[in-house]
């Protein structure tokens, strides 16, 4: 079980950080969100995985830390409202540049075209 686990922490970061290095806005926040996400269950591993134990100290000898999970459930409430700005940020940088780059530049190859005869001169 702990293999699956860290291969599926593993997968959602380097899917993250792969999107992250995009070039347009929306693959960005979607990776944001994956690192988010691979955060959240890194910080839920931490408590132990156990099964069918509970939560609450002196219950039973074998218990599962609830400080992590109170972590992941606010990581999980702040990268929602993270998310949300960050798309509405995208929308509105989208609305007034009239595209989706990071940077806010839009080089088609009429204009890589154009910028390589620039630096040939």
């Amino acid at each position: 079980m702990e293999l699956i686990y860290a291969a599926c922490v593993g997968l959602l970061t380097t899917c993250g950080i792969f999107l992250t290095l995009r070039g347009r806005t929306f693959p960005v926040v979607v990776g944001l969100t994956m690192l988010s996400y691979a955060v959240n269950l890194f910080l839920f591993s931490s408590g132990r995985l156990v099964v069918n134990k509970p939560a609450v100290l002196g219950q039973s000898e074998t218990y599962a830390d609830p400080l992590p999970q109170a972590l992941v459930l606010t990581a999980i409430v702040i990268g929602c409202a993270m998310t949300a700005f960050a798309v509405i940020l995208a929308m509105r940088a989208r609305a007034d540049l009239g595209n989706d780059h990071v940077d806010g530049q839009d080089f088609g190859t009429d204009q890589l075209a154009d910028k390589d005869k620039e630096k040939s001169k």
